[in-house]
């Protein structure tokens, strides 16, 4: 478990300072902001649970990263909006994390739902057959 940890720990620290090297010296600031958003937490997850439980266990947490990357957007728009109204880089980051994590559970929540909806054809027509949310209670 501690090599684990180490592991992780020299892998996405190494991804995260890459990442800012890049930032750091890239001319064009453009750049600098795409690897800000450099997906290094989610690339160790998927490489050391892959290594370690097998690719059905990657594959669950590669999926999961959606929802986050997705919550990123909002993170990263958030940020963006409450620094130019408030030019307070703390503030913004604090409200942009905190719609990182809202956003990332409701889309989540979302996706399960809509996959417990069954859709079926009749008469012609798409109708809502009964949810299985109640089969799962």
């Amino acid at each position: 478990m501690n090599k684990d940890l180490l592991l992780r720990f020299l892998l996405g620290g190494a991804a995260v300072m890459a990442s800012y090297l890049i930032i750091v010296v890239s001319p064009w600031e453009i750049l600098g902001g795409i690897f800000a958003a450099f997906p290094a937490v989610m690339i160790t997850a998927v490489l050391m649970t892959g290594i370690k439980s097998g690719t059905k266990k990657a594959a669950k947490i590669a999926n999961g990263s959606v929802y986050g990357m997705i919550g990123g957007i909002i993170c990263a728009a958030t940020v963006y909006m409450v620094l130019k109204w408030s030019h307070n880089w703390g503030l913004s980051m604090l409200v942009g994390l905190f719609f990182w994590l809202i956003s990332s559970v409701l889309v989540s929540s979302l996706k399960e739902r809509i996959a417990l909806i069954k859709i079926k054809p009749f008469n012609g027509k798409m109708v809502l057959a009964e949810s299985r949310l109640r089969d799962h209670k």
